[in-house]
């Protein structure tokens, strides 16, 4: 039983390390804490077959590899190669948004230089900010860290405020009272917050 624990726990720090991944991002996608990944990693525990099956699929080897010390040399190196490399993620994302705020400056300038009769064309950059928290939103749902979703919700949610009420403050009308809204949705956004599923602790 000791050969596999001590299998397992060389082979599961091998994958992760091989695939750049800490031990919390592992944590994370198999719902564990990442005190029981060390413990995996230090042979004081081992995971439940379940848990062993979906790690073999998350680092595309087999049941068989994780359980045996001894790897053929061509199958201990196709299993650890480093993963072919992405774009990269942040630069995407930082791009994406500067073109949201690209746009908002070809909007300003087209209404600065056609529209002279509309007030208030620097409004364009305004709603900018709402903008690019939508495209940060759903670029940190997709490749980032989901727990920070709660933040650019946050910040979504008071930009679209802010961007009512300058709009009709450069209307001619005062509606502050807006801001209100904000303190139950806040609300909502601090409870969902609180909804995430906890670690297991195995």
């Amino acid at each position: 039983m000791n050969d596999i624990k001590n299998a397992v726990a060389k082979n599961i720090s091998e994958l992760r390390q091989s695939h750049g991944m800490t031990q919390i991002e592992l944590a994370e996608k198999l719902n564990y804490s990442d005190k029981a990944i060390s413990k995996w990693e230090r042979a004081e525990s081992i995971p439940d077959v379940t848990v062993l099956v979906t790690i073999a699929e998350l680092f595309g080897v087999t049941l068989d590899y994780l359980v045996r010390d001894d790897h053929p040399k061509e199958e201990h190196q196709a299993a650890t190669s480093a993963p072919s490399p992405k774009y990269n993620r942040h630069l995407i994302a930082a791009m994406s948004v500067m073109l949201v705020w690209f746009i908002s400056l070809l909007v300003f300038v087209l209404l600065a230089l056609f529209a002279t009769s509309i007030k208030g064309e620097w409004l364009a950059f305004l709603y900018g900010v709402p903008v690019s928290a939508i495209v940060l939103l759903v670029f940190n749902s997709i490749w980032f860290d989901t727990r920070k979703n709660y933040l650019i919700i946050s910040v979504l949610m008071w930009s679209i405020l802010l961007a009512l009420h300058v709009t009709v403050l450069v209307a001619g009308y005062n509606l502050w009272l807006l801001y209100l809204l904000g303190i139950p949705g806040q609300l909502v956004i601090f409870m969902w917050s609180r909804l995430k599923k906890a670690p297991k602790k195995k």
